[in-house]
């Protein structure tokens, strides 16, 4: 597996991994290497190699006050992309000839951005080796959705690279309907191809613990966040509808923490001091997982502030799930997708239209019976539908399609419990 992130914080790929893993695979991870973390270990039964992490320039969209300013903004910007995704690329293909001399494998599992590692499955499939790629994100959608663009040679390249992995890959595995049809339509690959392997929640790691007291006691109703904060996540969607909940509906009793890290971190810290909420509002950065859940257990409301974008509108978001899996309502604004995932666990304002979505939360915190009936809701569609138990299923199915000859090891084990 190739990732362009680090093992194990990617829920997905860690779902992934280890129900692989389980299922009689041995998996091994090349992805990016944070400070202090070793450059090889053993994870849960997955080996991990890791590559030092490399940064150039700053990718965040700016308004600059001058045409030259603008260039020079979208040179460091194009500049950064190539010589990361470059960089990572070379560094995967190195490792994967190391893992194939020391310990062999038969499958490139691939999972975007960026869009270049059907590069070094090209390479191994004239060995003999298959393809699987892993469509987290539409690269020329969530290129126009960050930078605001309709076109020009960056997007039109982002589209080639796409249809190259499409066309390369054995196997494509998308995240929700509205992908398998892009894959189909834009991409020309085969339906049979195509498995939907949606980002549910693993029911054994997102679960409910002991609130965090001290968190409780900062305000009557508690909002949470969890997630990215790039450009194109809608923090500052939310921190503008905080603003409009304080000083428009005269609503002080609330306290909301924002769990998670990115590119606009600092950009949305100095946005909530210019509301006027830097007081109500928590920014927590990356923490462990047993500090995520004590804090998200302790919310009241969970928000979804994604606005809508080409790559939004299509998109399926793990952290709905997760605030779903913990019983958590949802104040989220109507994108499609959302809406085919949450169904009636969330309250739905007007796509981008802040004040509307402050309303949707101010109704929330007036009416705990309607909390609790929404979260019982959503844990409901998580048990029975959405949970990684129920589609991790397709996974396994996809893999099966790769060999058709062999047996997962949990399936060799279930025959002999019915011949024992």
């Amino acid at each position: 597996m190739l990732v362009e992130n680090c093992f194990p914080r990617d829920t997905r790929v860690r779902n992934e991994a280890y129900t692989l893993a389980e299922n009689g695979f041995r998996v091994t991870v090349i992805g990016l290497r944070d400070p202090g973390e070793p450059a090889r270990e053993v994870v849960n039964g997955v080996t991990v190699y890791r590559i030092a992490r490399l940064t150039v320039f700053r990718k965040v969209p700016q308004t600059p006050k001058s045409l030259f300013g603008s260039l020079l903004n979208k040179l460091r910007i194009v500049t950064g992309y190539c010589a990361e995704y470059a960089y990572f690329t070379v560094g995967c293909l190195a490792l994967s000839f190391y893992v194939a001399v020391r310990e062999g494998f038969d499958v490139i599992h691939a999972h975007n951005p960026p869009d270049t590692l059907f590069v070094i499955a090209a390479i191994h499939k004239l060995f003999g080796k298959k393809f699987v790629f892993d469509h987290h994100d539409l690269s020329p959608e969530l290129y126009q959705s960050r930078y605001k663009v309709a076109d020009g040679v960056v997007l039109r390249g982002l589209g080639i690279l796409e249809y190259l992995s499409l066309k390369m890959a054995d196997v494509v595995i998308a995240t929700n309907e509205s992908y398998r049809a892009i894959e189909i339509a834009r991409g020309g690959v085969d339906p049979k191809r195509v498995f939907i392997v949606r980002n549910g929640p693993n029911l054994g790691r997102v679960r409910l613990v002991e609130p965090d007291q001290a968190l409780k006691n900062k305000g009557r109703t508690i909002l949470g966040y969890l997630g990215a904060m790039n450009p194109q996540d809608g923090v500052d969607y939310l921190l503008r509808a905080l603003g409009y909940l304080a000083r428009d509906l005269g609503r002080t009793d609330f306290y909301c923490v924002v769990i998670g890290d990115g590119d606009s971190l600092g950009d949305l810290k100095s946005l909530a001091i210019d509301l006027g909420i830097a007081d109500r509002v928590w920014f927590t950065g990356w923490i462990p997982d047993e500090d995520l859940l004590r804090y998200v257990s302790t919310v009241d409301i969970c928000l979804d502030p994604n606005p809508s974008s080409p790559l939004n509108d299509v998109s399926t978001w793990i952290k709905v799930m997760e605030y779903m899996a913990l019983s958590k309502p949802v104040v989220s604004f109507g994108l499609k997708e959302t809406r085919i995932t949450a169904a009636d666990a969330a309250v739905y304002a007007t796509p981008n239209d802040e004040a509307e979505f402050a309303r949707a939360i101010a109704r929330l915190m007036d009416d705990p019976a309607e909390r609790v009936r929404m979260g019982e809701i959503g844990r409901a569609r998580i048990q029975n539908q959405l949970g990684w138990h129920v589609t991790s299923e397709n996974l396994v199915s996809a893999y099966a399609r790769l060999f058709p000859g062999a047996r997962s090891e949990r399936t060799k084990h279930e025959s002999r419990l019915v011949k024992s």
